[in-house]
This record gives structure tokens, C-alpha cells and sequence, in this order.
């Protein structure tokens, strides 16, 4: 059984324990909300020191011999360079949240370059992102992996509630091919389509022309004042989009494929799983508009573990980010300590699951958490177990 601590579901009248956000904001040491701009910027050249390191050493590749050899090494490099762009978009997602450095202006431009490198339309991102911290666990307004509920489920799938419930039981095969779609789209379906928002995630006196997607500045997705910051993203993507088109010309394609396409795909394969697997558990709770509040949606979130990829490559984006939800301006490097001044105060509110292999918790939680259910506490929906609905 993996170690795991959370709040199980109470009885109706349970008395709400939760702590407030004052409460947690008072435990937590008033350093660990102050950013440093030189320790940022430390990170940011180590990991653009291995992006540089990786890439030189990818080039000499064509030395080697043997044609497995050389395959071996593109795999290892393809891997390697995917985990060192995922930490590049953590950063830019620190920068996103205001958590780089006390400057504004060198957090929008660094996360504009890191996320423009990795084709990320920062600020349509940035915009989004923020009202995902927002609203969390809300099932109208969060904007990334708000579930099913049975009922709509049923209604998609034309099917009774009855025989939803044997959804919970497809073949790990089904499973499989759904979970690699996921893990190699799901991130370009988020961008394109705004996939897995919620149904009133949408902003007021947002445009309305074209899609809702991140790329339209005139869309449902942004304001008036946002368009020339959703501008300024496209603007970042076109300029790599260049770079990698000059780079095709120079170097050919299938080098650029071999140097970028792969470990972009590492980079959003990452990406996905760490965003739906700190927001998806079979314990978590999700929160109907009567019965969510900030508090509680922050803590519908859990912290796991990679091991030495998550703690060093990955910036422990994975191993705190429940304290990460609730206070989104304390940088990574300070999220260990301010996580272990406030689990005094949540208690079993604190979700924790460190000794299950990341690979292995995302193929279950994707076979376990198919649709969420009313619980015995009003307004508290759970995702529904194979066990359950036998």
C-alpha cells in the first residue's frame, strides 16, 4: 500500500477543519515568500549550460561507428535534453508567477524566451495558468483536468449511469493507447482547443471571434487589454519557428528533428504528467461553486516524487506543490521548507504520496480517475473506484 496521507471523506455535519489562508501564511517563514534574482538566474545558466553541453555533444554523435551505438546515443540525448527543457519551462513557469526575481519586467522577458525557445505561447499560458491557481479544484472554473461528472459522462458516451460505472473496468490496453495520446497531444490539444477547462472557466467581456484557443488574441479565451501580450506569444513563436526553419536549411531536417522535435516531445510528455498527476488522485476532492473555496481547492492538489530527475533537473516542481498552490510567489528552491512548516496545520488535509514509482501512479490514476461523483459532503465530488461501482 502506498504511503499516503489525505482527507478521507467525512459525514455531511463534519465540522470543516480546514486551516485558514491566513493560518498557513502565518507559519510559514516570511523568507521563504522572498525571491532571489541572482540564485534565479543561477539555475537559468546551469540548465542553459546543459542545454549548450547536450547539444555539442550531440553533434558529435555521427563520430560514432556503430549505427545501435549511435541510435543508443540519440535515445540517451533525446531523453536527457527533454529533461533539461522541462526544467527551462519550470523556470519560465516561476517567472510566470511572479516567483523568478522581484522585477516584473525580467520575469515576463526571461519566461517569454524560455517558453518562445520551447514553442510555449507564454503570456496566453501565463494568463490561463493564473486562473487555474485561481480557481482549483472548481468544477466550472478551473481551466486544466476538471473530470467527468457521471451524468455528463453519460450523456457523451449516450449510455446509463448503470453502465458507466464499467468504464472503470476497460482493458489496461484501451487504457494504454489513451494514456500515450494523452502524453504525446495533450498538451497541443490544451493550447488549440482549451481542453479540460471547466464549463464557466471563460472570462467576462473576453473577444469573441474565432476559437477559444492560445494563439487568438481576439478569442473567448483573453480580454481587450490581454490581446497585445497574446501578440507578443505568437511573436515569440514565429521568431523559433525561423530558427528551427534557417536550422533546417543549414543543417537538415532530420538533425533538427533529432536536436529539437525529440526532446520537445520529452519536454510535453513531462509536462502532461506532472500536471495530472499533482492534480489527479483517487482521493483528491473536487468542489461543486456552493462548496469550493480558495483554500480548499489549493489543497485538492498532492505531492510525489521522481526521485533525482524531479528534485534536480525538474526544480521539485513535483515534490511541493501543494504549499505551490496555495502561495504561488515562493520560489521552488524554497518550497521544502515553507511545505514542512505548514503540514503541522493540515494534518490528514495534506496528500502525500512519495513511494510509488511516477510511471506507474500515471497509468493507474489514468485507469482509476474516469469520472467523479457526488460524496456525502455537499458540493464534494470524488472520482468513482472500479471497487466502488461492483
Amino acid at each position: 500500500m502506498a504511503e499516503l496521507h489525505n482527507r478521507k471523506a467525512g459525514k455531511a455535519d463534519e465540522k470543516d477543519t480546514t486551516p485558514t489562508l491566513k493560518e498557513l501564511k502565518d507559519a510559514i517563514p516570511k523568507e521563504c515568500f522572498e525571491s532571489s534574482t541572482v540564485t534565479s538566474l543561477l539555475y537559468l545558466a546551469r540548465d542553459v549550460l546543459y542545454c549548450i553541453i547536450l547539444t555539442v555533444a550531440a553533434f558529435q554523435i555521427h563520430l560514432i561507428p556503430s549505427l545501435p551505438l549511435r541510435a543508443l546515443a540519440w535515445i540517451t540525448y533525446g531523453f536527457f535534453q527533454g529533461c533539461v527543457g522541462t526544467g527551462l519551462w519550470i523556470l519560465a513557469h516561476e517567472c510566470g508567477h511572479g516567483a523568478f526575481s522581484p522585477n516584473q519586467k525580467l520575469n515576463d522577458f526571461v519566461g517569454w524566451a524560455a517558453h518562445s525557445f520551447l514553442m510555449v505561447p507564454y503570456f496566453s499560458w501565463k494568463i490561463t495558468h493564473a486562473r487555474h491557481h485561481r480557481y482549483t479544484g472548481h468544477m466550472e472554473k478551473d481551466t486544466v483536468y476538471v473530470p467527468w461528472t457521471e451524468e455528463d459522462l453519460a450523456k457523451k458516451k449516450n449510455m446509463r449511469i448503470e453502465k458507466i460505472k464499467h468504464l472503470a473496468e476497460e482493458t489496461p490496453i484501451v487504457s494504454f493507447v489513451q494514456l500515450i495520446g494523452q502524453q504525446l497531444f495533450g498538451w497541443q490539444i490544451y493550447l488549440l482547443l482549451n481542453a479540460t477547462a471547466g464549463s464557466k472557466s471563460l472570462p467576462d467581456g473576453a473577444g469573441k471571434f474565432g476559437p477559444a484557443n492560445h494563439f487568438n488574441p481576439l478569442g473567448p479565451l483573453f480580454t481587450g487589454s490581454q490581446r497585445i501580450s497574446i501578440a507578443l506569444s505568437d511573436l515569440g513563436l514565429l521568431i523559433m519557428a525561423s530558427i528551427l526553419y534557417y536550422a533546417s536549411t543549414q543543417i537538415g531536417v532530420w538533425n533538427v528533428v533529432l536536436l529539437y522535435f525529440i526532446p520537445y516531445l520529452w519536454v510535453h510528455h513531462w509536462l502532461i504528467a506532472i500536471t495530472y498527476l499533482q492534480h489527479t488522485h483517487p482521493e483528491l476532492p473536487h468542489y461543486t461553486a456552493e462548496a469550493w473555496t480558495y483554500t480548499k481547492g489549493a489543497l485538492a492538489t498532492v505531492d510525489r516524487t521522481i526521485g533525482f530527475i524531479g528534485r534536480h533537473f525538474f526544480h521539485e516542481i513535483i515534490d511541493y506543490h501543494v504549499v505551490h498552490h496555495l502561495f504561488s510567489r515562493i520560489p521552488f528552491y524554497k518550497a521544502e521548507e515553507a511545505t514542512w512548516a505548514i503540514q503541522p496545520l493540515l494534518g490528514e488535509k495534506y496528500v502525500e504520496q512519495k513511494d510509488e514509482s511516477f510511471l506507474y501512479s500515471l497509468m493507474m490514476t489514468f485507469r482509476k480517475c474516469i469520472y467523479v461523483s457526488a460524496s456525502s459532503q455537499p458540493g464534494v465530488l470524488h472520482f468513482v473506484r472500479a471497487e466502488e461501482s461492483q
